[in-house]
C-alpha cells in the first residue's frame, strides 16, 4: 500500500480543520494515551505505558504553547497544564495507577468542555 497518499491526505485533512476541531483532536488524543498508559501499566508494559505518559505530556506542552493569552482564561488554563505536566511526571516515575486514573477523568471534562464551547460558537453544528 501507497503510505504517501494516505499521509498527504491526513495532512490535508488536518489543514482543513477550525481550531476548535484541532483542540478537540489534541484532546481525544490526550484521553486515548492516557487510557493506553493505564492499560500498558495492567500489562506491565512499561515501554508502552511510558511512551504513552511522555505523549501525553507532548500534548499538554503543546497545548500550554499555542494558548493566546490576551484573553484572560489562558492564566487558568496554562496553570492547569502545569498541573498535568507536573502529575504525569509523578505517574511516570512512580508507575502509579492511582493517581493516573484520577487524571484520566480530568482530561476527559476538558475535552467536553471544550466540545460544548465549539457546539456553541459554531452553530450546533
Amino acid at each position: 500500500m501507497d503510505m504517501r497518499g494516505y499521509q498527504q491526505y491526513k495532512q490535508q485533512s488536518i489543514n482543513s480543520m477550525t481550531a476548535g476541531e484541532l483542540l478537540l483532536l489534541l484532546y481525544d488524543e490526550l484521553v486515548k494515551r492516557s487510557t493506553l498508559a493505564s492499560m500498558a501499566l495492567d500489562k506491565q508494559d512499561f515501554l508502552q505505558f511510558e511512551n504513552s505518559v511522555d505523549r501525553c505530556v507532548d500534548i499538554v506542552n503543546y497545548l500550554d504553547d499555542t494558548l493566546d493569552h490576551q484573553y484572560p482564561i489562558s492564566k487558568d488554563l496554562s496553570r492547569m497544564y502545569e498541573f498535568f505536566t507536573y502529575q504525569l511526571g509523578r505517574i511516570k516515575i512512580g508507575r502509579n495507577k492511582a493517581e493516573l486514573e484520577r487524571l484520566r477523568p480530568m482530561f476527559s471534562e476538558m475535552r467536553d468542555a471544550f466540545r460544548t464551547a465549539e457546539k456553541n460558537t459554531s452553530g450546533g453544528k
